[in-house]
């Protein structure tokens, strides 16, 4: 009897040893299969995003005219050099355009500074879907381009829609254009969105300088504000501009 229990106990003992061994291949080649999808879903996800990064790049058109990296029109040809960056609905942008516009004009004409307008695109929420400030920044590209910047940036600024509309329709920013001397490769930009990739791009930048609000003022690369962060005035503005002339 106990021959026959130890025989039992041994054979047992080699069932479970051989259980226990096709579960630890089991395991194993569960675990080989996992990390074979994984790594086909990580192949895929890569290809995918590549793809995606191809295909902004191979969109994006850098208006001939720009600077600053592709970001900025530069106008005048002053030593002081003043970035402005502003969004087509933003009407702190209007208002300071109404109040110093006159002004920035004036020391563009006596050659004390350069201007480099950086259109951005951070209201585009605020227009109902259209993307405004994306199609109207895309438009002053093209009016760039064809050596009408900123006739088409005042006329902008003239025809400013209220923050929380549609915005203007392509087809009024177009005649908008015609009215400035603007002809058909303009309209053709406007209509194909051919500088809204760009548009995206001069956004990106304006945030990763640190910048969050429209419109930032730059004088000889310090931001000039007004007290507790509000629109400088003309006499700050003026005074920033005499300060970097030395």
């Amino acid at each position: 009897m106990s021959k026959g229990r130890d025989r039992a106990d041994a054979r047992r003992i080699v069932e479970q040893q051989k259980a226990a061994e096709r579960r630890r291949r089991v395991t194993i080649w569960t675990s080989v299969a996992v990390v074979a999808v994984l790594l086909v879903a990580g192949v895929i996800g890569w290809g995918v995003l590549a793809g995606q990064e191809k295909t902004g790049a191979d969109n994006l058109t850098t208006p001939s005219a720009a600077v600053d990296g592709g970001t900025a029109f530069p106008v005048g040809s002053g030593p002081v050099v003043v970035d402005l960056y502003e969004d087509f609905m933003c009407p702190v942008c209007d208002q300071f355009e109404t109040q110093t516009g006159a002004t920035i004009k004036q020391l563009l004409s006596e050659k004390k500074i350069t201007v480099r307008y950086h259109p951005v695109s951070i209201l585009d929420r605020a227009s109902n879907g259209t993307q405004y400030s994306t199609r109207a920044a895309g438009a002053a590209a093209a009016a760039a381009v064809a050596g009408k910047f900123v006739e088409y940036h005042d006329v902008l600024y003239a025809n400013q829609p209220a923050e929380g509309s549609d915005g203007l329709t392509d087809a009024r920013l177009i005649e908008l254009g015609r009215s400035v001397g603007l002809g058909d490769a303009f309209a053709t930009a406007v209509d194909d969105r051919t500088y809204d990739a760009w548009v995206t791009k001069v956004t990106e930048t304006f945030s990763a300088r640190g910048y969050t609000g429209t419109p930032t003022i730059v004088v000889a690369g310090k931001r000039v504000e007004g007290p507790n962060r509000t629109l400088p005035t003309t006499a700050v503005f003026t005074q920033a501009v005499n300060q970097a002339t030395g």
